[in-house]
């Protein structure tokens, strides 16, 4: 109505100022601006353009979200069939309702290179735009944020005043959590409030807010399950996620190199899901790196891509199954082998 009604006063100003040669010219240029100031004023105020343009918290979501999001794990994601059936259900189900009791908290677990902080720039790239750059996700670094373990207190009180002031501004704020098992134990316990059953805490909500933890902990574990299901001539798509769930969070829970050692947050059940990332096999390392390539714009040369794969050292020493860096160092070995 009011880009309407702003299109009708342009309409109707030369009758009402009369003829244009009585109507001083910079008068009526800014009759003229005020009008069309007036139907933009009207098309920015409505809140989905107006996010179109600026960065914005809305109260739900796009549906496309979900969509994204499958759509990302399905291309980008190899060997991982747990982590893209359990995070798509997690988060889908969790956007899609709109009286949720708590926030949404994942724990992320398995080794380095297996696409822990992948997975994690995905949800986050499916909700906001900008991704991990969006002003309304929040990442955090143990070694990096919580470096001495003689500054918990202080971490804590901090950790805590920078939750609660975001998520006043943005009740659909993302927390990213990495290094978790080199935090310092009883640290994230102070987030214990913001994850549990509460309507309001001190006038802010915090239902609608995403929780996300990354953790080499309990990898160990995760390998173990895998190890035994190939031994037993299984395929590992066979793995469900009831075969280790349990198994991870009691590993994760009583492991004191862990940040979640004996934490309340598994104690009092407030972890929704622990996702684990099974140990990449060859085939999916080739697959990483058949990826990388295209996305750089070159064809790829099977014979580089053999000899990339095959330069990768895989575990255990006898068997040879798993890649202990996983895809992580795919990206320095393409430079070396490709003039980019």
């Amino acid at each position: 109505m009011k880009v309407v009604g702003a299109a009708l006063a342009l309409a109707l100003l030369p009758p009402l100022l009369g003829p244009a040669s009585a109507v001083e010219p910079i008068s009526l240029g800014l009759a003229i601006a005020g009008a069309a100031a007036s139907a933009l004023t009207g098309i920015i105020s409505y809140p989905r353009l107006y996010c179109y343009f600026r960065e914005c918290c809305l109260p739900s979501l796009d549906q496309r979200a979900a969509a994204a999001l499958q759509g990302s794990l399905d291309q980008r994601l190899f060997g991982q069939h747990l982590v893209s059936k359990v995070v798509v259900k997690a988060v889908k189900g969790f956007l899609n309702n709109s009286n949720s009791k708590k926030p949404l908290a994942l724990s992320l677990h398995g080794w380095t290179g297996t696409g822990k902080n992948f997975v994690s720039r995905i949800i986050a790239e499916s909700i906001y735009k900008r991704g991990l750059q969006s002003k309304y996700v929040h990442q955090f670094v143990a070694t990096l944020h919580f470096p001495h373990a003689d500054s918990i207190n202080i971490y804590k009180d901090q950790l805590q005043s920078w939750i609660r002031g975001n998520v006043s501004i943005c009740p659909r704020s993302l927390f990213i959590f990495d290094e978790m098992d080199k935090m310092h134990a009883g640290l994230i316990d102070s987030i214990k409030p913001f994850l549990d059953y509460y309507e309001v805490l001190d006038g802010v909500s915090y239902r609608q807010a995403i929780f996300i933890f990354l953790s080499n902990a309990g990898a160990e574990k995760i390998t173990e399950v895998a190890l035994d299901f190939w031994r037993s001539g299984k395929r590992r798509e066979d793995i469900l996620l009831t075969d280790m769930q349990n198994a991870l969070s009691v590993s994760v829970f009583n492991n004191k190199n862990s940040g979640f050692w004996h934490s309340t947050l598994i104690d009092k059940n407030l972890i929704d899901y622990f996702v684990p990332f099974l140990p990449l096999e060859y085939r999916h390392v080739k697959m990483c790196i058949r990826v990388e390539i295209q996305s750089r714009g070159y064809d790829v040369d099977e014979e580089i891509l053999t000899r990339i794969a095959d330069e990768m050292t895989y575990f255990p020493r006898e068997e040879r199954i798993y890649s202990d860096k996983g895809c992580k160092t795919v990206d320095a070995k393409l430079d070396y082998y490709y003039d980019f």
